[in-house]
Parts: C-alpha cells; sequence; structure tokens
C-alpha cells in the first residue's frame, strides 16, 4: 500500500541529485569502488538527509577562506546555478564513495584538471591557485567534518570515536588523490587543522553575499518550500558557533524542535529508499 509513497519520494530525489535532460541517473554502488561494502564512507555518504545538512554546512564553512571562495566567485556561475554545482558535488562524492575505482579515478583526474586552470588575485593582491595543497587541504576537512557530524547528529549519534577516525582516514584517500597536503588521518588532526585555519579565514560583502545564494535557493515549487527550509536552518545548526558568527548568522529558534523534524526526515527518506531497494514493497 506504501509502495507509491516510497517510489515518489525516492524519484523526488533522483530528480534532485540528476540532471535529467542530461540522462543522469543515480550512481549503482560497485564492489570494486575505491571503498568496499561497509566502510565506514559508504555509511555517512549514503544517507541523503545528512548529506544534505553536511554539503551545505561545509560549503558555507569551506567559503570563509578568501581564497576559496575567490576560486568558486571568479570561475563559476553559482550565483546562476546552484543546483548544478549542487548535483556536480553530490556526483563527485558518489562517484568517488560508491562507483567502480576506474570511474572515481576518471572523476578525480577530472576535477584535478579543472583545478589545474583556476588560478587568480584577490582584492588584496594575494594569488590563489585552486590546485593548491594546503587550500585543496582546507576544503577537504571543512568538508569532511561537516559531513561527519551531519550524519552523527541525524544518522548514528552512538557512532564510535574508532569509526569516527576511520571516516577521515578513508575521505582522506580522495582528498590526496586530489592533491590536498596536509590530510588529517583521525578527527583529532581533523580539529587541529580546522584551528590552524582559523587565522587564514574572513568575512567580507562578498562572503555574505555567497551566504544569501547558499541559504535563499530558488524555489523549486511550493511543496518542496517547506523541506528547503528545515534543511537551510539544520545546516545553520550544525556549524559551528565561531562559523555562524563570522557569516553573521543567528542560532536558530528551538533547536530541540529542528533536531527532531530534521530527524523525522530523515528517517521517512530512509523508509522510501530502503523500500526501493527491495523493489518498493512495502
Amino acid at each position: 500500500m506504501l509502495a507509491p509513497v516510497r517510489k515518489a519520494l525516492v524519484r523526488q530525489v533522483s530528480k534532485t541529485f540528476n540532471d535529467q535532460s542530461r540522462g543522469e541517473k543515480p550512481v549503482p554502488a560497485s564492489d570494486e569502488a575505491l571503498f568496499p561494502p561497509g566502510s565506514v564512507i559508504r555509511r555517512v555518504h549514503g544517507d541523503v538527509t545528512a548529506m544534505m545538512v553536511g554539503g551545505m554546512a561545509a560549503l558555507l564553512t569551506q567559503m570563509l577562506h578568501p581564497k576559496a571562495l575567490g576560486g568558486v566567485w571568479d570561475h563559476s556561475n553559482v550565483a546562476d546555478d546552484q543546483l548544478g554545482r549542487l548535483r556536480r558535488t553530490a556526483r563527485f562524492i558518489a562517484t568517488t564513495t560508491f562507483a567502480h575505482r576506474e570511474k572515481a579515478e576518471a572523476a578525480i583526474a577530472r576535477v584535478k584538471a579543472i583545478h589545474d586552470q583556476v588560478s587568480g588575485t584577490l582584492a588584496d593582491g594575494t594569488a590563489y591557485r585552486a590546485d593548491d595543497p594546503r587550500l585543496l587541504a582546507w576544503v577537504h576537512v571543512a568538508g569532511a567534518i561537516n559531513f561527519l557530524d551531519a550524519w552523527r547528529r541525524y544518522g548514528e549519534p552512538g557512532m564510535s570515536a574508532e569509526d569516527q577516525d576511520l571516516y577521515f582516514a578513508e575521505s582522506g584517500e580522495v582528498a590526496r588523490l586530489l592533491g590536498a597536503d596536509p590530510v588529517p588521518r583521525t578527527r583529532a588532526e581533523a580539529e587541529r587543522l580546522i584551528a590552524d585555519f582559523r587565522p587564514e579565514l574572513a568575512s567580507d560583502a562578498r562572503t555574505r553575499a555567497f551566504r544569501d545564494i547558499v541559504l535563499n535557493p530558488p524555489q523549486r515549487s511550493l511543496a518542496e518550500a517547506p523541506v528547503q527550509s528545515l534543511l537551510t536552518s539544520a545546516a545553520v545548526d550544525l556549524m559551528p558557533q565561531w562559523a555562524r558568527a563570522m557569516h553573521a548568522l543567528p542560532a536558530p529558534l528551538a533547536p530541540p524542535l529542528l533536531r527532531g523534524a530534521t530527524y523525522g526526515l530523515a528517517r521517512t527518506l530512509r523508509w522510501a529508499f530502503a523500500g526501493a531497494a527491495a523493489g518498493g514493497e512495502a
């Protein structure tokens, strides 16, 4: 009886993350991926809600580095194609986590080729390059810790410290292949690296403009608006206090209610995808 509901939810998520006009379909999981079935990174990256919440929090955190923001602002149409950027990022993560090793390595090579062509100069005269190993390290660690913490909050609150360290060890493999250095292998190393980067972070009018683009995306439909609002609020709630302060974002009201609603969404989507995996039976 509930199979049509499950299928409708799965179709809606698939439409969001896959450009059907280009024939894109969900990335199939392979037993010959960079990471085997049962790996921690598959557990974290396989949850739709946690990846959406963590992804927005990650992007807002990453763009506090002027060089990271400069590369995106100067070399992409993020203001006009936010959905396209979301899809490309999500597809890269899905491909490097779940797809056959050859496809993952090809995706990494494509991104490296793009990074090789991205360079520029900030307003203060500071040069930047997207293939700078230290800048890649910042983008990686700011992303990884937000994805992991979103999974811990909405998927696995009791996740062990050992598995958290394994997540950084596994996700770091992709970062190293992209050219990042240094790359943390444990949560403690990740937290120390973020602390080391904090003096380099800044916020200005362009940072705030980017913040508003992320938090106020075009509404695709009235039906999706409440979910969109819930996810953006959950992303702001996930961010550490210092990052919210740099973005001039107040802490969301009533965090327990917000987190409860987001957890409910996460459980609903897991139920839907579990049903799809089982052939839609309910």
